[in-house]
């Protein structure tokens, strides 16, 4: 006899990273409750329907609890949430302001907080829980408020993993490094070729990149890796940067 289908959460969804993800674990199988503050997501949804995909959208604040409550009920019991949804922006540390640090923290930790205490309530024994945090939890220029949120999502998910293991409850962090996204293009042109020049494999990352990560963490296959953070970032972490073409082994 076939599994049942599972039922997986992801928010943020409605571009970038977020709908690379909805698209992967569709792929994957899973029935998936696609969430974002953007109707976009409804496009998304459509989308992949027309193509066989079981997907819900619906569009809600990730910090507005009885909203998100409301949303998780009505799929209960769900098996895998991934808490994609976050925001950022570039300030230099003298001009940050409690405003920017304040909706950093908000939607990128207690966001995610909410979601998943909400979704590990009507989450089977058994179930994995995905945040993605980043690769700039080791640090990064011009994004204290970021930086601060991001590492706080990454201890979340230690704590978290910790919490739930009775339940074997799987809880594990991915952490992109720079990927092409809106937020990529938010940058000018310049500080773009530089983020190009520092990454070791000499390309940015996709959507799809982090998607496959995800898979991975998400898969019921995953039984016995929680309270981890991978970095999916293409080797930045290593601090090398890409070799010019003439001290390249390959050129």
């Amino acid at each position: 006899m076939a599994e049942a289908r599972e039922t997986a959460v992801v928010t943020g969804a409605a571009r970038g990273i977020g709908r690379g993800i909805v698209e992967r674990l569709a792929e994957d199988g899973f029935r998936v409750v696609a969430l974002d503050r953007l109707e976009d997501v409804h496009g998304v949804a459509s989308s992949l329907r027309a193509g066989g995909a079981d997907v819900e959208s619906f569009v809600a604040d990730i910090r507005d609890r009885a909203a998100i409550a409301a949303i998780l009920e009505r799929f209960a019991p769900l098996d895998v949430i991934v808490n994609n949804a976050a925001v950022t922006s570039t300030h230099r540390f003298e001009d940050l302001t409690e405003d920017d640090f304040r909706e950093n923290f908000e939607i990128n930790t207690v966001g995610t907080f909410i979601v998943a205490q909400e979704g590990a309530r009507r989450m089977r024994n058994g179930g994995r829980i995905v945040n993605i945090a980043s690769r700039s939890f080791a640090g990064a220029p011009q994004m204290a408020h970021y930086v601060a949120s991001k590492t706080a999502v990454v201890g979340l998910t230690r704590a978290m993993a910790i919490d739930l293991s009775p339940r074997d409850i799987r809880v594990n962090a991915v952490a992109p490094g720079v990927v092409d996204t809106d937020m990529l293009h938010y940058m000018t042109p310049e500080r773009q070729q530089v983020m190009l020049s520092l990454q070791l494999l000499g390309r940015i990352g996709q959507p799809e990149d982090i998607a496959r990560a995800v898979s991975f963490l998400a898969s019921r296959e995953n039984r016995y890796i929680t309270g981890q953070v991978l970095i999916v970032d293409g080797g930045r972490s290593l601090g090398q940067g890409q070799l010019p073409p003439e001290e390249s082994p390959y050129a």
